[in-house]
């Protein structure tokens, strides 16, 4: 029986290359991404919507009933790199890597700005960075030694982090 192929969760304050860093990874590799924003709008997986941040109130349940659904995204079946900006929620038998990624507060603030993000929501997320809220998240729901912390300031971060995850799916793979 061949081995289940790891699950890879990617979390961070938005903005901070979630996205860009699982789908590249998607296109290097055999894995599938779950941008979880994406699914919880495309699916409807929401309570309801915070006028105040501008963003969907998502259902928890809901998605992690998506995500086990074995007709469709199967997450056990493996191979799957998540993207989320949480990580409170999710089982730890999900995943066998956790990556947090990390932005230089000005490198954020500009990508948010840049976004079209309220000056309210960009204070929120730069200050959540500031203070490694993902990263603490990251540390109290999952094994340390799974918990791996990147920085993503720069188009060679993201390849160093791409190259650095596709090493340790090669380590993964061998065991």
């Amino acid at each position: 029986m061949a081995a289940v192929p790891p699950n890879i969760l990617v979390v961070g304050t938005p903005g901070t290359g979630k996205t860009t860093l699982c789908n590249e990874l998607a296109d290097r590799t055999d894995m599938s991404h779950i941008d979880v924003s994406e699914l919880v709008k495309q699916r409807e997986l929401y309570e309801g919507f915070d006028e105040e941040f501008q963003s969907y109130v998502i259902d928890e349940d809901k998605v992690l009933d998506e995500m086990e659904d074995e007709s469709d995204l199967n997450i056990t079946a493996g191979g799957k790199v998540v993207s989320y900006h949480g990580c409170d929620f999710f089982p730890e038998r999900f995943f066998q890597l956790v990556v947090v990624l990390r932005t230089d507060n000005t490198v954020l603030y500009d990508r948010l700005a840049a976004r079209g993000y309220s000056a309210h929501k960009i204070q929120e997320n730069v200050q959540a960075e500031i203070m490694q809220v993902l990263l603490e998240e990251a540390h109290e729901n999952y094994n340390p030694d799974i918990v791996v912390e990147l920085q993503s300031d720069t188009p060679e971060d993201m390849e160093a982090n791409l190259e650095r995850i596709q090493s340790w799916l090669e380590s993964f793979s061998q065991k």
